[in-house]
């Protein structure tokens, strides 16, 4: 395992060399935010090593178990109800991490409600080689996790139970799916955080933006030379990221915000949903993560923004440090999917915190049965384990926070008039 001090060496290179051949030796910090994420062979989530989960930097709510993955199924159960029982009904996975979420939907479904499990079709988006593999991998796998071959996927994911059927699962990019083409629903668990963002400063009452360049570089010992990037301020360089304030209706920058006032913008954001919208003929668009309606994410005492950067379970907010090691994400800001989706022919259904929604597909039933015996009684480690999990989910200090926001495309007026499960309040 490499030193915690050091970064990539090779992938600060391949930066250092963007860098040189840039306009004026500078690079967005959005540029440089794909490129330690997503470079195809030394991003952070292109390499072939365990990122996410126990042994990784960080986890999300399918490695606590399969309800979350079960709950969900449950939603897109519904869905597949209101608009009147397609076939094909499609998901289209965003982004699908190690696989387990697919693994969890299709297992649940071929167990429970045969009839949506024909007429599903899995589509699964993923940009990076590394993680189609690993979720290919999973899927592919025919063996319960007690004879689950030594492979390099995690041990969360050896975990998991297979999915047994041959339920086909197909891999594509966003951009071979064809336009309104999908009837059923496009959905992403902790996909847009992940999304390059710009970074913008006020500076004497004026919107500029943060810019990465090298430092002039220091001889190292071994006689090879440290490449560092620092910061330099500049002026936009797009006006869409002056647009993007009027878009989602916030006043920036203005006599409220002192000088210095540092925050994001996420125009990737706006380009991720406008395709994605694109792509949906009629049914739903699900997004799952943490983060705020514009108004709580511009207040002025927010004067840091929100990027932080995960290495092994530990967060901090210097992106330029164990370069290539490390994940960079940035808070959602949901009022510009929401303004941005009006645009593309969305409507807006709800939007909730991820607590209440899995709440209300039933997540509270399931922690009740675990204090009920059954077939195979759990022992009290498993019940408290089981409740742990649970709790986690929905706990509002933490993944219970996230918010839920769903958007209809296509939809008949019966079918607009319908809720979903998810979004009912008790």
């Amino acid at each position: 395992m490499h030193d915690t001090q050091d970064n990539d060496p090779v992938l600060c290179q391949l930066i250092a060399s963007r860098i040189a051949a840039a306009p004026q030796q500078r690079i967005t910090f959005a540029q440089y935010m794909d490129l330690v994420l997503y470079h195809p062979q030394h991003g952070y989530y292109a390499r072939d090593k365990v990122n996410i989960g126990g042994p990784g930097d960080f986890f999300t709510s399918p490695h606590l178990g399969s309800d979350f993955g079960e709950l969900l199924a449950e939603q897109f159960l519904e869905m597949w109800e209101i608009l009147g029982h397609p076939h094909p009904f499609t998901i289209v996975e965003m982004g699908a991490g190690q696989g387990l979420i697919a693994a969890d939907i299709l297992r649940y479904l071929d167990r429970h409600h045969q009839d949506f499990f024909r007429a599903l079709e899995y589509v699964v988006v993923e940009k990076t080689k590394a993680m189609r593999a690993t979720q290919q991998r999973l899927l592919a796998s025919q063996k319960s996790k007690a004879d689950a071959p030594n492979s390099e996927v995690s041990s969360e994911c050896q975990a998991h139970q297979a999915v047994k059927s041959q339920k086909q699962v197909r891999w594509c990019a966003l951009e071979e799916i064809q336009d309104r083409s999908i009837v059923g629903c496009v959905f992403s668990n902790e996909l847009v955080d992940a999304l390059p963002v710009h970074q913008v400063v006020v500076v004497e009452g004026q919107l500029q933006e943060i810019y990465i360049t090298v430092k002039e570089l220091d001889r190292l010992e071994s006689g090879q030379k440290e490449i560092k990037f620092v910061e330099a301020i500049g002026e936009l360089s797009t006006p869409q990221l002056a647009q993007y304030f009027n878009l989602v209706g916030i006043a920036f920058p203005s006599d409220n915000y002192p000088v210095g006032y540092r925050t994001e913008v996420n125009l990737a954001a706006l380009d991720w949903l406008t395709t994605a919208a694109a792509k949906l003929q009629r049914g739903y668009l699900l997004t799952i993560d943490y983060g705020y309606p514009a108004s709580s994410y511009y207040r002025p005492a927010r004067s840091e923004g929100t990027l932080q950067c995960y290495y092994q379970h530990r967060h901090h907010n210097n992106p330029y440090i164990y370069i290539g090691y490390q994940d960079l994400t940035a808070h959602v800001d949901f009022t510009a999917l929401e303004r941005q989706g009006e645009l593309c022919g969305l409507q807006p259904l709800g939007f909730t915190q991820q607590g209440l929604f899995l709440m209300a597909l039933g997540l509270g039933e399931r922690l009740a049965a675990l204090s009920q015996p059954g077939d195979a009684p759990l022992s009290l480690q498993q019940v408290l384990q089981g409740r742990e999990a649970l709790h986690q989910l929905i706990n509002p200090m933490g993944l219970g926070g996230f918010r839920v926001l769903v958007q209809t495309k296509g939809l008949q007026e019966t079918e607009e008039k319908r809720s979903l499960k998810g979004l009912r309040q008790f």
